[in-house]
């Protein structure tokens, strides 16, 4: 259920969609607040409220509401403009911040609530030469006025809003915080209680494939629903895949381990292969490797030669050491998980930790050679990681990669100055790591 509600609040329509709901609600609600007080002969003259007849009433909020129309058909003209220069410059991965930006949500949807609200509003209005008889909303129009007052103030946040958003510190901020969310849940600081190793087990015969019916990118895999089929159905569900790999039609998910005298109903079947939900996109929630790509994208895309910003490569890179450092301090998470009975219900997979070294220090080799300032930051970051690392495995890629980094320094044409002075810092970095030097803990001075 968080995973739908979770999808929703990032689709661009669902937030104008129930701002849109609640402004036609309102709109009823007060227009019969206002028949229920003139049908009791509640006199407001005198009160804060503003009165005018129906025609000035019809004027007010035909204006309200065509202003309105327009405001909002040119907010969306500038967030689609915003999302073509993001696109074009940072990469198209990253039109679905903008798209899930709760502040252009909010924004589109009270301009649009504020017009379905005046139109709700207009047509109930009544006049003598209508239908012989005068109803004007007395309320309803004033709640328009200042509705009117406030979508005043919501235009000037959202030039601001828009402004910031396309800023390359911002763009960088939102994506290395959706890295620590992935890191966060794909990599907990403690294991969860129904963790198990993974090794060891006796896995029963394959009782069964469970076999994609539709081609795309695995957004996400419900384990909690897979270890409950399980333990309903006493089986081993071994997972082959991970949230971000592409599959086709036919080819296999997991397998579902029991013996052949077991019974396991086609249900059953449906309900496993209904735990992968497949899209066409990558989202980063629980693929921690499209985190990764999302913001050496950047770096890359800042560094070729239409864009030339080295200065911004460098902040995609030490943004991406703090996701980095986080996953290697991390104990590698199990990959089995037991029932309620204690007993190993389901296997997965889980993204390896070097990989993802790998793919942020290949990038900073292949594409920012060139660029003293992006080959400090690399060196930077591999340090950083190196010295946090806490797994064997993680320390050797780091190295591995200096290593490599170094190569190609020394046979690259390049500043032989900067050169020098980088190969220099690399062996630091190196002699650094194999020591197992821990990094400094920042000192809080109160002055």
């Amino acid at each position: 259920m968080k995973e739908h509600l979770a999808k929703l609040r990032e689709s661009f329509w669902f937030i104008p969609a129930v701002l849109g709901v609640v402004a036609l609600v309102l709109a009823q609600a007060l227009v019969s607040l206002d028949r229920y007080l003139l049908d009791t002969r509640v006199d407001l003259t005198g009160s804060l409220l503003y009165h005018v007849g129906a025609s000035g009433s019809r004027d007010i909020l035909g204006a309200i509401g065509g202003s309105m129309l327009g405001v909002a058909a040119t907010s969306f003209s500038i967030t689609i403009s915003v999302l073509a220069t993001a696109s074009s410059s940072y990469g198209p991965r990253l039109v679905r911040n903008f798209m899930a930006d709760r502040g252009n949500q909010v924004v589109l949807g009270i301009f649009g609530a504020t017009f379905l609200y005046s139109l709700m509003v207009l047509r109930s209005i009544r006049s003598i030469e209508s239908d012989g008889s005068v109803f004007v909303p007395d309320i309803a129009v004033n709640v328009a006025v200042a509705l009117a007052v406030v979508d005043v103030g919501v235009l000037v946040y959202f030039i601001h809003h828009i402004a910031q958003s396309i800023q390359v510190a911002t763009l960088s901020a939102r994506v290395r915080d959706e890295l620590s969310e992935s890191v966060d849940a794909l990599y907990p600081p403690e294991q969860p209680a129904d963790a198990a190793s993974a090794e060891g087990i006796v896995k029963p015969p394959v009782y069964t494939t469970v076999l994609a019916e539709e081609s795309g990118v695995i957004i996400d895999i419900d384990e909690n629903g897979l270890l409950d089929i399980a333990a309903d159905t006493d089986t081993l569900i071994d997972i082959h895949r991970v949230p971000g790999d592409h599959v086709v039609a036919g080819e296999p998910l997991a397998d579902v381990l029991a013996d052949r005298s077991a019974d396991i109903s086609a249900d059953a079947i449906g309900r496993v292969r209904g735990s992968f939900d497949i899209g066409t996109s990558r989202t980063p929630r629980h693929d921690i490797a499209f985190a990764v790509e999302q913001m050496t994208e950047m770096a890359v895309r800042a560094l070729s030669t239409g864009v030339n910003d080295p200065y911004t490569a460098r902040n995609a890179i030490d943004d991406l050491t703090v996701g980095l450092v986080a996953v290697v301090q991390r104990p590698m998470p199990s990959r089995a998980r037991r029932g309620s009975d204690g007993t190993v219900r389901v296997i997965t997979l889980r993204v390896a930790v070097p990989s993802l070294i790998d793919h942020a220090l290949d990038a900073v080799r292949i594409y920012g050679t060139g660029s003293p300032m992006v080959v400090q930051a690399g060196i930077r970051l591999a340090e950083r990681v190196g010295r946090a690392a806490q797994s064997s495995e993680n320390v050797d890629a780091v190295l591995t990669q200096l290593d490599l980094l170094d190569r190609a320094l020394a046979s690259g044409d390049t500043d032989t100055a900067r050169t020098v002075e980088a190969r220099e810092q690399i062996s630091l970095a190196t002699t650094a790591i194999t020591d197992r030097v821990p990094l400094a803990v920042p000192r809080v001075v109160i002055r």
